[in-house]
């Protein structure tokens, strides 16, 4: 932000700013300091009474030293310049005869500075680096103490200079009894310590440290060749630099573990935002959908998108600039009216609106510079620990790449942009996405604030209304597709990856087939599961329930060729909570002529399913998946796979009797079984459905707040679902009855029509 103080040609690359140095002026002899406003002391300048105090010692002192020829040389500086640079080493002290100027740090103005004040003196007496920096608001006239001539006093009149420097030393005490007590109030005593030690556990073993102990300092800084993050103080993640205040257990996270991976990613975003204000200050950048070890950014007014590749290429260089230099990611508290201004100033509506609804009086800010993000959670504590990161201009898009992590966990970015499909598939994506988000920015749900605001205002029927409309215009668009193709399509053929909401939706086809004059007939590829304890294991021995080994193949193709023949089949049922089999426990069905088949199930894309069977044209694929979450900021947003987990936490806690502590312990099984099973399948799709409700989060938040809290502090889920309660802690509640009972959502939290 350009300031009064800044030149107009004093830029760095891209628009940011840099003080200029501190004026070099020749010194000028004198034998006395003017006879200042009010005595000598440091802090901010008030306004002096007719009839001032008494003189200090310090004032008494100081010019005792001045009236020594030569030891003080008088000097100018005028408006617009810096006195002193932060982190710069010359160690000369000044006294402000006239004039103002004002003392910052990292950025932040700390108070202003008037005649009767002075800075630099542990500069001079210690040899420390400028702690701050100081700036000519108006024109200055200063005093100047050089630092070799107070060490030519110190020799020449010995008696002088330590008559200074004690009422020096007296002065700092004062300001430092001063500071401590201003702190004391701030925080009311109720955050202050108890106690100077705290036992602690790492690992196994018990410690004793010293309160305030950065959490980092107890850990490594890797595990297994992974880095660590984050540290878990009783299961929660917090940042490394968090200082320890209560006895507690203490481990390291590491990007081995998925939530580890998201606090790597959140860092990774923070360094391309704050390249981007380096790069060019009005670049107005967002962090968009996930794509497999990337995500997508979201560039407005770029202007020429065949200007991406050179904004990539220029983007990666900054951040490498940047991760080089190391620069710290600093967390601070807020005020929520601080936070709201300041976003508001920068063009931040979306943080801002969320603000409106926060419960807290502070909201905690991350920054690695000077672009200020909400933080919703960890980030490393400095740049340099981020490494292989990089931009991309891929078809029209930018992406962010997060470099290592294509290592773990997710796929590489080119295989997530390879599995993504057919220009013809991400086209189809492309219109759905537009869609969706052109009905939401005409109601104006832009981010989660704005969804917030809206509810609030008591719009929260006619949202639903909305919402649910445009699901069933969707279905209805499908099914005329299909209509399109009638007498060559004998299979539909519907899968998507866990808790997508496939049994609503191909219900909700069923009756757009109908109103289309076609009959469907429905078969769930979940009732020809294995019995559980018969199902393939994974690497680490668990059972992989997403595997297409883990269905009953031979009964189900069985089944299959049968009914496509035309026989009367009792198919089969699979009892969840059992995990039991039944082989002809499901309904009786048969395909009459004219009749097309419903395939529903994770595999439904897989070909294997009709192999020898069908010709690829006589099956028409739907893949469905949540694809729309919104925005906290434009560093955060909601995940599209942590809403799957939210629905799947209050499904199997209603329904089939798993803990929100099991399927959280399941969950990493589960995607990994998803990218290896079932998103290799998705360019095949004849069409993309999207299953998210963008009012569901507070929906599910009625459920899954209880169900998450069920989950122990000593369970290692804990890290998991305390992350989510924080998460759904965002919404503004809506109360389940206004879900329609043929919503998608309702086969997630009960009360479905379509079971009646």
């Amino acid at each position: 932000m350009r300031g009064p103080w800044q030149n107009a040609g004093d830029t760095t690359v891209g628009g940011g700013w840099r003080p200029p140095r501190p004026p070099r002026l020749a010194p000028a002899p004198m034998t006395t300091i003017p006879v200042l406003e009010r005595p000598y002391a440091r802090g901010p300048h008030t306004t002096v009474d007719d009839d001032p105090p008494p003189e200090s010692a310090f004032n008494r002192a100081a010019r005792e030293l001045a009236a020594i020829p030569g030891c003080v040389d008088m000097i100018e500086v005028p408006a617009g310049s810096v006195v002193v640079e932060e982190g710069f080493h010359d160690r000369d002290m000044y006294f402000v005869v006239s004039g103002h100027a004002m003392l910052r740090r990292s950025g932040i103005d700390l108070g202003p500075l008037g005649p009767g004040d002075h800075f630099g003196e542990l500069a001079l007496i210690a040899g420390r680096p400028r702690a701050a920096s100081v700036y000519a608001i108006t024109d200055l006239r200063l005093a100047r103490l050089p630092q070799q001539r107070f060490q030519d006093l110190i020799a020449s009149h010995p008696a002088v200079a330590l008559s200074f420097i004690q009422e020096l030393v007296s002065v700092l005490g004062k300001e430092l009894a001063d500071m401590t007590d201003s702190v004391a109030l701030l925080l009311r005593e109720r955050s202050l310590p108890r106690r100077t030690q705290v036992r602690v556990r790492v690992g196994a073993a018990p410690i004793v440290v010293r309160t305030g102990t950065p959490a980092a300092n107890l850990l490594p800084t890797e595990v297994n060749g992974r880095p660590v993050v984050a540290a878990l103080i009783d299961r929660k993640a917090v940042p490394l630099l968090t200082p320890i205040a209560s006895e507690g257990s203490i481990e390291p996270l590491t990007t081995a573990h998925w939530e580890g991976r998201k606090i790597y990613r959140a860092s990774v975003g923070l360094l391309l935002l704050e390249a981007a204000r380096r790069v060019e200050v009005r670049l107005d950048l967002r962090l968009g959908p996930s794509l497999g070890s990337g995500q997508i950014v979201e560039v407005n007014g770029s202007g020429d998108p065949h200007d991406l590749p050179a904004l990539a290429c220029t983007l990666s260089e900054m951040m490498r600039t940047l991760a080089i230099g190391d620069a710290p990611c600093r967390q601070e508290l807020w005020t929520a009216e601080e936070a709201t201004t300041h976003f508001l100033e920068r063009g931040w509506t979306d943080a801002a609106a969320l603000l409106r609804t926060w419960r807290d009086p502070t909201v905690p800010l991350v920054s690695a510079g000077e672009v200020y993000a909400l933080a919703l959670g960890p980030v490393v504590p400095s740049l340099g620990m981020l490494r292989g990161f990089s931009v991309q201009a891929n078809d029209g898009d930018l992406v962010l790449s997060f470099g290592d992590e294509d290592l773990h966990g997710a796929p590489g970015l080119e295989a997530a942009l390879s599995m993504h499909g057919s220009s013809a598939q991400r086209r189809r994506e492309a219109s759905m996405a537009h869609d969706h988000r052109g009905w939401l920015d005409a109601f104006g749900v832009t981010s989660v604030g704005a969804f917030n605001e809206l509810c609030v205002s008591g719009k929260v029927s006619e949202l639903i209304r909305m919402s649910e409309g445009f699901h069933e215009k969707r279905v209805g668009r499908i099914a005329d597709e299909i209509a399109a193709r009638r007498g060559d399509v004998r299979v539909i053929s519907i899968a998507g990856p866990s808790s997508s909401g496939k049994t609503t939706f191909i219900k909700r086809l069923v009756v757009q087939l109908l109103i289309d004059g076609l009959e469907p007939l429905a078969i769930s590829l979940d009732d020809y599961y294995l019995d559980r304890e018969r199902s393939p294991r994974d690497e680490n021995g668990e059972f992989d329930f997403e595997a297409f080994e883990a269905l009953d193949i031979p009964l189900l193709q069985q089944h299959f060729a049968r009914l496509l023949t035309g026989e009367r089949v009792k198919t089969a049922r699979y009892d969840f909570q059992s995990g039991k089999s039944q082989s002809a426990g499901g309904p009786e069905l048969e395909m009459k002529p004219g009749v097309v088949l419903l395939l529903e199930g994770i595999h439904g894309l897989n070909p294997r399913l009709w192999s020898g069977l069908l010709e690829p044209h006589q099956v028409f694929r739907i893949f469905i998946e949540p694809a729309t979450a919104l925005a906290f900021d434009r560093l955060t947003r909601a995940s599209v796979a942590d809403l799957r987990l939210i629905r799947r936490i209050v499904r199997d806690r209603h329904q089939r009797g798993h803990t929100a502590a099991a399927n959280i312990a399941r969950w990493p099984s589960v995607r990994a079984g998803e990218r290896k099973h079932i998103f290799p399948f998705e360019p095949q799709a004849d069409a993309i459905y999207d299953s998210s409700l963008i009012y569901e989060p507070a929906v599910l938040k009625v459920f899954a707040e209880r169900y998450l809290l069920e989950v122990p502090e000593t369970d290692p889920a804990f890290t998991t679902s305390y992350r989510l309660r924080q998460l759904i802690d965002r919404f503004v509640a809506i109360y389940p009855d206004h879900v329609p009972s043929t919503s998608i959502l309702r086969e997630f939290i009960g009360g479905s029509g379509w079971e009646r």
